[in-house]
């Protein structure tokens, strides 16, 4: 006797299908690695803001530095001021990839005033044309204590559920998103934070767009009291294909 499979069972496998695409061999692949070294980084503050208009952080970054270093060339990125909740982003064109549908950033992160950062967000984002999809991700530290993902036609951050207070002080953190999109919409499969790792199972609509570019970004954002505080980056890359 043939059974139909349920929706449950169609769904399940058109996971575990998308999780496979990251175990399996690939070909064609583009690596760029060491992305806290590159030339070209991009910043500003007011952009970080909730509808690109948030309030002025002081900020900077200062690369090439040796310590706190995994590779000797961290990337150390500083925010500061008076204005609550004002946030800083920096962000890295690594050229269009059209055709790119699956994604795994990779980056490492030092702090030594963890409780003094709101969120940090680390984010992939791609353009080919039609779409954005905005690979949007934060630790959410002070509000909720969660990982969220950003819905781009929605607008707004959704809760993953997934638990993440502060990091530790003084100590690298290794974090992996695996992301893949497909013609209209952003899917998040996984994170891994110093190698626990935790399937998100999340997809959202993307947005229109004309332009063609790939990039990695990370933002810090300020808490109530604009406490300053530093975080390297280092070991940043993207694999794409």
């Amino acid at each position: 006797m043939v059974r139909h499979a349920t929706t449950g069972s169609i769904f399940l496998a058109a996971f575990f299908l998308a999780v496979t695409a990251f175990t399996a061999s690939v070909a064609a692949q583009t690596l760029k690695s060491n992305i806290q070294k590159m030339t070209g980084w991009q910043s500003c503050s007011a952009c970080a803001g909730a509808g690109g208009s948030g309030p002025v952080a002081t900020f900077s970054m200062t690369q090439f530095q040796t310590s706190p270093s995994l590779s000797g060339a961290s990337s150390r990125q500083h925010i500061s001021g008076s204005t609550p909740y004002s946030n800083a982003i920096w962000w890295k064109q690594l050229g269009p990839s059209n055709s790119s549908t699956h994604f795994i950033y990779n980056i490492y992160f030092y702090l030594r005033s963890p409780s003094y950062a709101q969120a940090l967000e680390f984010d992939v984002n791609q353009s080919n044309g039609v779409h954005k999809f905005i690979f949007g991700t934060q630790c959410n530290i002070k509000d909720g204590h969660v990982w969220d993902v950003y819905d781009p036609a929605g607008h707004a951050w959704r809760s993953t559920g997934i638990y993440c207070g502060a990091p530790s002080a003084y100590t690298w953190h290794h974090l992996t998103w695996e992301l893949y999109r497909d013609s209209t919409q952003v899917h998040y499969v996984s994170l891994t934070l110093d190698g626990v790792k935790h399937f998100v199972n999340r997809a959202y609509n993307a947005r229109s767009s004309s332009t063609k570019e790939v990039n990695v970004a990370f933002q810090m954002d300020g808490d109530k009291y604009m406490h300053t505080y530093d975080t390297w980056i280092d070991q940043v890359s993207l694999k794409y294909w």
